[in-house]
């Protein structure tokens, strides 16, 4: 349930976007807040750049990435064991590519001791 405060910056964030957009559809020069990627660059990358293939989940093309790919691996739903399996190889593989430290040996860890469960 959302508080009140939540639901007003959601009703300005909503006005925001909303101006951002219609100036981008008039053809001004409206710079993105943050450095990720659009549905378009997305749409642009080849299934291996992804953490789940099949499924076009957790793009990993940079260090920010693949630390958000770890950071929400538990949040992936619909996949088995195996493909998480192969996910956990492809997210280890580019932290290495990237110089980023993964603490973690197996992506079971990530289920350990926090809110998160197994689905």
């Amino acid at each position: 349930m959302a508080t009140q405060k939540q639901k007003e910056a959601a009703r300005r964030n909503l006005v925001k976007a909303r101006q951002a957009q219609s100036a981008r559809a008039r053809g001004k020069p409206v710079r993105r807040k943050t450095q990720g990627l659009s549905s378009a660059e997305t749409n642009r990358l080849g299934d291996q750049q992804f953490a789940f293939p099949e499924e076009r989940k957790e793009p990993l093309t940079d260090a920010s990435h693949v630390r958000n790919a770890i950071a929400r691996f538990d949040q992936v739903e619909g996949v088995s064991d195996a493909e998480r399996d192969r996910a956990w190889k492809r997210i280890l593989a580019a932290a290495k590519r990237f110089d980023v430290r993964v603490s973690e040996r197996d992506w079971r860890e990530l289920f350990e001791g926090g809110k998160a469960k197994k689905r």
